[in-house]
């Protein structure tokens, strides 16, 4: 996506310090988007998002779970905008996205770094 500067999967969300895919612990997976606000905004971001991703499929783990993560009020306002704007297009099926305060986010090993290129 133009205005996107790198991505990097990892684990956040969680409490516990250092998880890895082995021993994910309490945390879900996760791409941390690094962008230029100045070309693409947080909200084209999660449009991009809610237009590749299943949100009405509930995760049988925490690993695997629906989440948008936000570091100010701004973008908890938009996350939240994203998901009401899919619970109203979800034909009554729940959506299972959480939104929640950015915490600690631990890089993931190599092999899952730009895997769909792999």
């Amino acid at each position: 996506m133009k205005g996107v500067i790198r991505t990097v999967v990892g684990y956040s969300g969680g409490q516990e310090k250092n998880p890895t895919y082995p021993d994910i612990k309490d945390s879900t997976e996760s791409v941390l988007i690094e962008y230029n606000p100045d070309i693409i905004s947080y909200g084209d971001i999660l449009a991009e998002w809610s237009r590749m991703h299943a949100p009405d499929s509930q995760s049988w783990s925490r690993q695997y779970r629906s989440a948008i993560f936000y570091v100010d009020e701004e973008q908890k306002r938009i996350a939240e905008e994203t998901v009401n704007a899919l619970k109203s297009g979800s034909k009554g099926k729940t959506i299972y996205t959480d939104i929640e305060p950015v915490s600690a986010f631990y890089r993931a090993e190599e092999y899952h770094q730009d895997y769909y290129r792999k």
